[in-house]
Order: structure tokens, then C-alpha cells, then sequence
């Protein structure tokens, strides 16, 4: 984490919204002061009781602080217009519709700034902050490596499946507020679906569902299907293991798409990451598979994706395999590493940590640059 981060004294009212929980929280240096977050039930379906219950635990939060923070930060899903802390139409909160002012409410109740962003670019900026991204450059220095990164995705598999990037250190939020919706990109294998169908929690259910011959209603968590999966628990174990797999191929595909425009490191988060062993064959083997092209087959990405949940992983990205070239006309030489790499790992510091870092972050670099997110040193 940035010393300028980790030496700041204000203190900042983070939430972190989901369509079941209302997660709060206060930060100061980018840590949590709260022994534990406040959590209370989200009542999505209910704008006028779920915005209540928004106020009591920001009102919670600021009182255990004795009222000195200088802001609020909201992680909410979208739709939303992030900039002027707009909710949209939220299929997970159906009581949010047609646009809720939550921000200059908020600001008008408790007289402080109220900053709004989305809880995957956010989970993004709190790793490129203080989770995998200075956890991976910190090893490149330790093994005497001149490999630097600043780009970092942030992919969260749960509910729905989220996105945030991090480019040259700055949160990119996108000019209508709308950066980073890799859940919108094309199924892999069902072309009239989105993504997220394929790589969510529901995806899992109805996977297996499929797979054991069972009704929907009668298929367990993904927590469950994880143990079936292992071994561990009484179920179709060839089903679940293929829930897993299909999941990891289609947020494999997603994830390429990503990286082809970002170049960058990936960071996993989420309920369903906590799974990523039954899936993380499935998902490399797709970053690191083949295309088609006229002249012959070709490689996905122009770039190795490499394992850095598994130590020999980060031992190769760090290996570069440097060549002098003689420059032409002249006795000079240059150093070239002509093989590309990044990195995918499961966040280091958790999902709901890196989002409450995130919005921390957020919201001090809108109030010291108004108008616009933070920028991070890598």
C-alpha cells in the first residue's frame, strides 16, 4: 500500500451493498477501525426500508467513530450513473428503480461528501492498492527482476459476475460510468447469453442440475457442489466437477477478451473463488489456448497467463530471458525479452477487504481531485 494511503488520518464511511447484505465499515490509514463490519439485511426488494436501513448503519458507523470522518463510500452494483451517485434499475435490488439520488441524499443527511462506485472496479483499485498487484511486484524486486506491473483486472465470480480495472494506477470508471461490465460480454459456448450466465452462482446450480438429472429447486449451494466436487459430501461427482470446469471456461473466455484490451494482471474475488481450484485448469487452459487464423493457428493472448496462486507461477514470471541484440551499424547492443507475461490469482487481502480499501481510496482521491478517482504509484 502507498505510504501516502497508509499514513492518511481521515476517516472514511465505507458499504458495501449486495442484494442480500448491507456490509459497513470505517477506514482510516486503509485499515478497518471497526472490530468487525456492521452487517444488516439490504430489503432490495423494498427502496423505502432498504434506504432506511442504509441510514441506520452509516448512523451506526459514525457514531463508533465518534463522527469524524470526512466522507462517506458506497460499493453498489449497477446500473448506475457513478459519477453523480445515481442507482439505476438493479436486478438484484428490484426495489431500486428508476433512478435513487443515494449519493446527495446521503450527503444531505449527514452533511458529508458521498462518493458511489461500483463494487467490482472498487475490489479492483483496493488490490491494485494493497493486494496482488504490490504482492506480485514486491516478489519481482525480492527475485532481482526489472518486470514491473501497473495494470491489474478485477474479475469477482459470485452472484453476478463484476469487473473493475486499474490502468497505469488510475480506477477507470469510463465516460457514462460503465467500465468494466465483463458480466454483458457473450457466453463462450451460448452465444445469446451473456457471461455471466455462465460463470455465476446460478450458472453452477444449473449446471449440475443439468449434469445429476435433479430440479432446480433441489440443488444445493455451490458451497455444497464444491464438497460434492472433492469428495467431501454425498452428490453426482462427475456433475459437479463439470459445473466447475464449464464455469471456469466461460470466465476463462470472458477474462481473454478482457486481457487482449488491458495486458495485465488478474485478480480473482467473489463467493465462488473460494472454489478456484476446481476450476483453475479450465480457466488457464482457455487463456493459454489457440485460435484460428489464415496463416494457422495462434496464441489466444500475445502474452503467457501464469498460475500465481502456485509459487513455481511466480518463479516464471520472474524468470525473463533476456537476449543482447547488436543494434544494426553501430557496436551497441540492447537487452530484449522477446517472451510476454502476466499473472491470475485469488485476491490477497479477500473480496470484502479489498472493496472497503477501494472505496476508502476512492473517496480520499475524489476529495483531493475533484471530478476524478484517485491515482496509485505501482
Amino acid at each position: 500500500m502507498a505510504d501516502s494511503l497508509r499514513d492518511d488520518e481521515r476517516i472514511v464511511l465505507v458499504l458495501d451493498a449486495g442484494g442480500t447484505s448491507l456490509r459497513f465499515d470505517a477506514m482510516q490509514g486503509g485499515r478497518a477501525l471497526l472490530a468487525a463490519p456492521h452487517t444488516l439485511p439490504s430489503f432490495g426488494d423494498d427502496l423505502e426500508r432498504s434506504l432506511a436501513q442504509i441510514v441506520e448503519g452509516f448512523a451506526a458507523a459514525h457514531a463508533a467513530t465518534g463522527r469524524r470522518a470526512v466522507a462517506l463510500s458506497i460499493a453498489f452494483p449497477g446500473p448506475a450513473d457513478y459519477r453523480r451517485g445515481i442507482i439505476g434499475d438493479l436486478p438484484n435490488l428490484p426495489g431500486f428503480r428508476g433512478g435513487v439520488p443515494l449519493g446527495p441524499m446521503l450527503a444531505a443527511r449527514f452533511g458529508l461528501p458521498a462518493f458511489v462506485n461500483n463494487d467490482g472496479a472498487l475490489f479492483a483499485y483496493g488490490e491494485a492498492l494493497g493486494g496482488l498487484l504490490p504482492f506480485v511486484n514486491e516478489r519481482l524486486a525480492a527475485a532481482g527482476s526489472d518486470r514491473r506491473f501497473r495494470n491489474l483486472l478485477g474479475v469477482t465470480l459470485g452472484t453476478g459476475l463484476g469487473g473493475g480495472m486499474v490502468i497505469d494506477g488510475r480506477l477507470v470508471i469510463g465516460d457514462n460510468a460503465a467500465a468494466g461490465q465483463i458480466w454483458m460480454m457473450r457466453h463462450r459456448d451460448e452465444r445469446p447469453r451473456m457471461a455471466e450466465e455462465g460463470a455465476s452462482i446460478r450458472a453452477v446450480r444449473r449446471a449440475y442440475a443439468a449434469g445429476a438429472g435433479l430440479a432446480l429447486d433441489q440443488v444445493p449451494d455451490p458451497e455444497r457442489i464444491a464438497q460434492i466436487a472433492l469428495g467431501e459430501a454425498a452428490g453426482d461427482r462427475g456433475a459437479a466437477a463439470e459445473a466447475f470446469r464449464r464455469l471456469g471456461q466461460v470466465a476463462g473466455d470472458a477474462i481473454a477478451n478482457a486481457l487482449a484490451l488491458i495486458d495485465g494482471l488478474v485478480v480473482l474475488g467473489g463467493g465462488l473463488s473460494g472454489a478456484v481450484g476446481l476450476f483453475r485448469a479450465a480457466l488457464l487452459d482457455e487463456l493459454n489456448g489457440r485460435l484460428e487464423a489464415a496463416s494457422g493457428t495462434v496464441d489466444r493472448l500475445p502474452f503467457r497467463v501464469l498460475d500465481l496462486d502456485d509459487p513455481a507461477g511466480l518463479v516464471a514470471l520472474a524468470a525473463d530471458e533476456v537476449r543482447e541484440l547488436r543494434v544494426p551499424g553501430t557496436e551497441r547492443t540492447i537487452a530484449y525479452a522477446p517472451h510476454k507475461r502476466t499473472g491470475i490469482g485469488v485476491t490477497r487481502l479477500g473480496t470484502t477487504a479489498a472493496i472497503a480499501l477501494g472505496a476508502y481510496a476512492y473517496a480520499l482521491g475524489r476529495i483531493d481531485e475533484p471530478g476524478e478517482p484517485g491515482a496509485i504509484s505501482a
